[in-house]
């Protein structure tokens, strides 16, 4: 999987980060500020960049200038500053994406994946086996011996968003967030539901139920 830099001044958020990240396979490379985050990348061949703005001796905005002197790596800025100017000031200075704290674990897991897939280290999850059955991610379509599988788009996404997090638990909340949006007028259960579906229809026994947390994929 991909090295991933991760450049955050707040121990708690740094170690957090770090923990999901690895969980999904990655190689995980911390810095606490802008000066040992310089250092490393000029020493580490480094995939992706998590850049917090406001950071001890040199700010993440600097740290930006730095490296895209000499890298288009991709860059995802991450600040508890809203304000446009900020923001503005981020993508000037060619970051590829922006995120302001608190953040979902879960979207940041998801906006990594999309930049390393646009930078050609991750690449699209689009068909899949589980036994005899083939899943098309793409297509959004299922078969097996016996011919198409009738399962929904929203099925089919909940399958992906749990393949992609492979080994690592997934609480209803953060799927309900993920595939219907935090606003959405819609229940936990509803994604009990889901997953029992997933299993009839696709005859799968590899997501795992953890009692009161969620579900994850063990491939």
């Amino acid at each position: 999987m991909a090295v991933l830099l991760i450049v955050e001044d707040d121990k708690k958020t740094n170690e957090a980060i770090c923990e999901y990240l690895a969980a999904t396979g990655h190689r995980i490379i911390a810095a606490c500020d802008g000066r040992e985050a310089l250092q490393i990348f000029q020493k580490e061949k480094i995939d992706l960049v998590v850049l917090d703005i406001m950071l001890p001796h040199i700010s993440g905005l600097a740290v930006l200038n730095e490296i895209r002197q000499t890298s288009q790596v991709p860059v995802l800025m991450l600040t508890a500053l809203e304000d446009e100017y900020t923001q503005i000031m981020s993508f000037d200075g060619q970051a590829d994406d922006y995120m302001t704290k608190p953040f979902s674990m879960v979207l940041l897991g998801k906006r990594i994946t999309a930049l390393l897939r646009r930078s050609g280290q991750t690449p699209l999850l689009q068909i899949m086996a589980f036994g005899d059955v083939t899943v098309n991610f793409s297509g959004y379509t299922a078969n097996d011996s016996s011919g198409k599988i009738d399962i929904s788009p929203k099925e089919i996404d909940l399958l992906r968003l749990l393949v992609e997090h492979k080994g690592l638990v997934l609480t209803r909340t953060q799927i309900l967030d993920e595939l219907w949006g935090a606003d959405y007028p819609i229940i936990d259960r509803t994604v009990d539901t889901y997953i029992k579906n997933l299993r009839k229809k696709l005859h799968l026994d590899c997501i795992v139920t953890v009692k009161g947390i969620g579900y994850k994929y063990e491939g």
